[in-house]
Formats: structure tokens, sequence, C-alpha cells
């Protein structure tokens, strides 16, 4: 198959006449791209199923953890989270919505996720955050929140599983409050939780959805709309639920946050939803938000100044890149996030980092593994480029005169384990943790003394057969991960004189790009390294070297 992406001759190239400013005005202002975050099992994957069923992508919605005869999640395209029932890479999934062109970028959702979620949150411009009921915000919530909160994306909440045993509902927003530090604003309230759950309260509309389940979830529910004070409603949901229920909705509509669209989209306000993916409850006003508020393409930073979505420049960057998809063809995609223009198929454009024209005469939209070849993008589509070693990670792709948007950092590894090759295919070895490096999937370092052997950083344990599995399926290698005895990883900053050696049971290592880095055994030893060297920088990303103009309105890079 012939490559995407091919070396072009120097030519500038304009967009389709046709391509007018109005066209992309109109066509960036109906997109959306956002992402997913929870904690495991809070039902993320079983949501992300319900929005497709919703938006009429899919006919038949399945629960990951459903009976054998059902077919695994859309967005698990790789045969080890069918295997498992769990999403471990991120996904490209794109489709219509009430007049609106949805990107979601699925992030892993097992409790070992990788800088591919990471990446992915830097390539939206907002996020969902699922909580379960029942847990109230968990680890893993808090620390995607974190990463969210420092790109100020606005987040919208859905608390899931109210078709279960669920903690009260004023417990789960005072818990949103205190542990991660913004203000929660309920938009609608609900009524009941396990087999009690009867639906949920629009507060802002005055008005009750009452939802039947049907065929476990596999269908949309059908739905009632009724006032506060019906009778007929009252009587249904039964005196004593709906007394609570008429409580705990005085009481949050006295002292709680009021939804105001301006707070959520500076991330100073999460508004709130309750209702069950798994029986379809509540589902509509949560989606009608996402439709209606979740904002669209912003503008992001470069070192020439600020690129607004609706300039007539193309420009895109590389947050992703993904080995293998289909077997049949053993490619390897660049999955590109558009910034600004109308991108059109076969047209030129520069890869910054290169400083060489690249043809794109191969462009595709996908569906977790469904391809299909696109003529035209906009700013907020996610569109995927063969990649034969053109591209990495970072890279800014343009059209028109050079720039670069900000370098996607190297967030911090947690766990360390060296790579040991167990048969003789060396080669076959090298390419293969080369090119999952290049995918993201884990951070290679290697030391100055011992064997080449590499040690891989990752986020989560689970990377460790992920990579395993990997190479021996996709490179024919067999190979072993073995804890390397380190917890910490930091680059060092700018020297001011010779590099000091580390002590201890640290090492000084560098990364691929020649950076060096120390690994630390533990807190203990890196806080007694920075005791004794106050003049060493330690970093616990990658230095980012795009010096980047400030936002206007405060906003943070991307």
């Amino acid at each position: 198959m012939s490559p995407v992406s091919e070396p072009a001759p120097e030519e500038s190239q304009s967009p389709l006449a046709s391509s007018s400013l109005a066209q992309i005005e109109r066509e960036v202002a109906r997109r959306r791209t956002f992402a997913i975050i929870s904690h495991p099992d809070a039902g993320k994957t079983t949501l992300t199923e319900k929005l497709l069923l919703y938006a009429g992508a899919i006919e038949l919605a399945g629960a990951v953890r459903g009976r054998h005869a059902r077919r695994h999640a859309t967005s698990d395209w790789m045969e080890l989270e069918q295997q498992r029932g769990i999403s471990i890479t991120s996904a490209a999934l794109e489709f219509e919505l009430q007049g609106r062109r949805m990107s979601l970028i699925d992030t892993p959702g097992h409790n070992d996720f990788s800088e591919d979620t990471y990446r992915a949150l830097i390539a939206a411009d907002g996020v969902v955050m699922v909580i379960d009921a029942a847990n109230g915000v968990e680890d893993q919530t808090r620390k995607l929140f974190e990463v969210c909160r420092r790109h100020r994306l606005p987040i919208l909440t859905f608390v899931n599983k109210f078709d279960r045993p669920a903690r009260d509902p004023l417990e789960l927003v005072d818990d949103i409050e205190r542990t991660l530090g913004i203000a929660a604003a309920p938009v609608n309230w609900p009524i009941g939780s396990a087999e009690r759950f009867r639906g949920v309260y629009d507060i802002q509309g005055q008005t009750l959805f009452r939802y039947e389940r049907e065929a476990q979830g596999q269908y949309r529910a059908p739905v009632e709309l009724s006032s506060l004070d019906d009778p007929a409603a009252r009587e249904l949901i039964g005196s004593d639920l709906y007394a609570h229920f008429r409580d705990s909705l005085d009481v949050i509509r006295e002292a709680g946050t009021a939804f105001d669209v301006g707070e959520y989209r500076a991330g100073r306000q999460t508004p709130v939803f309750f209702g069950s993916a798994l029986t379809n409850f509540g589902l509509e006003p949560f989606l009608q938000a996402l439709v209606e508020f979740a904002p669209p393409p912003q503008a992001r930073p470069s070192d020439t100044g600020v690129v607004n979505p609706t300039d007539e420049r193309v420009t895109g960057f590389v947050f992703k890149i993904q080995a293998n998809m289909d077997p049949r063809h053993r490619d390897r995609i660049a999955f590109v996030r558009v910034c600004s223009g109308c991108f059109t198929k076969d047209m030129t454009l520069s890869n910054s980092r290169l400083g060489k024209p690249l043809r794109a005469s191969r462009v595709y939209r996908f569906f977790g593994r469904e391809r299909e070849t696109i003529e035209v993008a906009y700013a907020g589509d996610i569109i995927g480029l063969v990649n034969p070693g053109h591209f990495a990670i970072g890279d800014t792709l343009h059209s028109g005169p050079a720039l670069r948007f900000p370098d996607l950092p190297r967030f911090p590894a947690e766990r360390f384990g060296r790579v040991r090759l167990k048969d003789t295919r060396y080669k076959q070895f090298d390419a293969g943790v080369k090119q999952l490096e290049e995918e993201g999937l884990m951070q290679v370092f290697y030391t100055a003394t011992g064997r080449r052997e590499p040690i891989v950083g990752v986020v989560g344990a689970l990377q460790y057969d992920v990579i395993a599995f990997r190479l021996k399926s996709e490179y024919g290698v067999t190979a072993e991960i073995e804890p390397a005895g380190y917890e910490i990883a930091r680059w060092l900053g700018p020297a001011r004189g010779p590099l000091p050696s580390p002590t201890g049971g640290s090492v000084m290592a560098v990364d691929r790009q020649e950076r060096n880095v120390i690994l630390f055994p533990s807190e203990w030893e890196m806080r007694f390294f920075e005791r004794h060297h106050p003049d060493v920088v330690l970093l616990d990303e990658s230095p980012v070297t795009t010096k980047l103009p400030s936002m206007p309105g405060g906003s943070a890079s991307a």
C-alpha cells in the first residue's frame, strides 16, 4: 500500500477556492472534540457506546462485561483489549449528533493507563468526567483531572451507575468539590437509586424524566416527561422516595452552585449530571448539554503567535502514533489534531521538525479500527496519515509560513522495567522497541554502564503486558520485562557546570533524544540528591523547547 504522506516538491499550495472563510467558520462552529476520563470500572466504555447508540452510529449497544455473545466495545480495536474487556489504547471515534460533528478521543479506562491518555487530553477541547455513584472521586480520576486543570479544559461530569446502590447525591456533589477543588453545579437531580431508580429531574427546565428499563440497555430507554407536582408521577415514584427526593432537591436549590456556561468553559465549574449509562437513564439531557455547551475548537499558541481555528492556513499536530491497527497492512498511523484551516486531500504540508514538504495523498477518518478515506477536514477533526517514518509525536504540520506548536511533554513514568530479549532476533527487537516508543507506549532509557538493555518507564504495570504482547504478536520476538529497581525519573535542566554523579542506587541515563535523565530508586534518594545539589534543576516532564506567547484571557498552552 502506498503511503498517505509522500515527499513533495518545494511548491506552495493553497486550500480549495470553494473553501471560503465563511465555510471554514461554519464548519468549525459545529465541531466538538472531547475526551472521556474516569477511574477503572466507572462505566466510561459503556457511556462511549451509548453516545454512539444515541447518535445513530451503531444500532445495538453491548456492555463490555456483558454476555459472551455480545461483540466487544466499538472503540476497543486491539486484540488484547478484546480478550480482557478493557480499553488499553486511545481510539478516535467521529460521528454526527444533532447537527454537530463530534470527535471523541476515547482514552484507556483500566487501572494502569499510559501516557497515551495524557496526550489525548491535550488534543481535546473539552472533557467528560465519569464518576461511579457508589465510590465518588477515585485516584485515577484525580490524576487525569489535574491534567485537565493544567490545560484549563472544560469538564462535564456524569455521575454513573445510579441503577446500583449509590451514595447520597448531596454527598457526591460535596465529594467533587472537596476532592477536586472545583465548583460542582447540578444540572439534574436523581430520583432514587438501585432498583428504585426512577429517573432524573431537569432543574432549569423543571421537568421530570421518568424511564423504563429496556432490553438490558441495548436500545434507547422509553422516557416520559412530566412536571414535578404531577400526581401520577408522584404515585409511580412512591411517597417516601418522592419526599426524600424533594428534600434533597430543595437543599441543592438553596445552597448549591447554579450552572453558568461561562464558568464551565473557563474551567472553574463542572456541570453535574446523574444517570445510568447501562440502562440509558438520564442520557438525553446529558447528551443535549454536550451538544449545546461543550466548546468548539479553541485557539492554540505557537512560536509565531496565537493560531485561531478559523485561520485559513492549515495547521495541526501529531498527538498519537499507532502501529498495526490493521494487521493486513502492518502500517503506522499518525493521528493529527487539525487546529486551523481547511485541510484537503493531496495538499502539501510542511513538517516543522524536518523542514521539508510532504504531500498528504491518503488521509483517513477513524471509527475504532474502521477507517475511511476523506477529502476534507477542519479544525477540531482528528485525521490519520499513514506514517512511513515522516512523523513523530509532537510534530507540527502546516501550510504557508513556518510555525511550531509547543512540544508535547513526556509525563513522569511511575514504574520501570528492564526489557530482556529471550531469542536472537535483535533486529526485530530493536525495531519493535523503537516503534512502540514512537507511539508513546513507554519511555525508553539507556544507562551508561552495564548491558545495553533498554529500561522502559510506564505509567501503569499493565503496560508491561502490552509491550510483551505487541513485541510477540507484531514483531515476532519474545521478551520479558523485569523490575529495574527505580521509582522516579527526572530530566536534567540546563546545567551550570559539570553534571554530578548520582549516589546510592541512582543512575545516570539518557532517553532516545540523548537527554540526560537520572533514575532514582526512591523519593528519599531524589530528595537527598536535591539537598546536596541545589543548583541542579530536576524536571518531572521532558524539557519542552518551544517558547510560546501567553494566550489572551490567561488560557493555558496545549
